[in-house]
């Protein structure tokens, strides 16, 4: 089991940037898949982000492309999201996730995919 600790939300203006980042501690994060989630209030958890063991391989959903960017320093423990031109429907909990499952394109956008899941950290957009 991996702990994590996302950090880097706030509240930023249309237009704006933020970088996330998530803290693995317990095991080493290079073990693990990582993807990033978002939650808005009445909505189901959505999928943002998933990045590889070595981050070769990285995969968005397609409001994000263009705009947000998955990494990962493996000798830091981390992983980040960093957004940019952020819009008020970006507005959420951001939460990052770890697997040890094997890449799968189909499916790393599966909540029951991830094992293990940070508490969130609150991204608000004004217009």
């Amino acid at each position: 089991q991996v702990h994590l600790v996302e950090s880097g939300g706030g509240l930023v203006q249309a237009g704006g940037s933020l970088r996330l980042s998530c803290v693995a501690s317990g095991r080493a994060v290079s073990r693990y898949r990582m993807g990033w989630f978002r939650q808005a209030p009445g909505k189901e958890r959505e999928f943002v982000a998933a990045i590889s063991l070595s981050g070769g391989s990285t995969y968005l959903v397609d409001s994000v492309k263009g705009r947000f960017t998955i990494s990962r320093d493996n000798a830091k423990n981390t992983a980040y999201l960093q957004m940019n031109s952020l819009k008020p429907e970006d507005t959420a909990v951001y939460l990052c996730a770890a697997t040890p499952a094997p890449w799968q394109l189909s499916r790393v956008t599966l909540v029951d995919l991830y094992n293990d899941w940070g508490q969130g950290t609150q991204v608000t957009v004004s217009a």
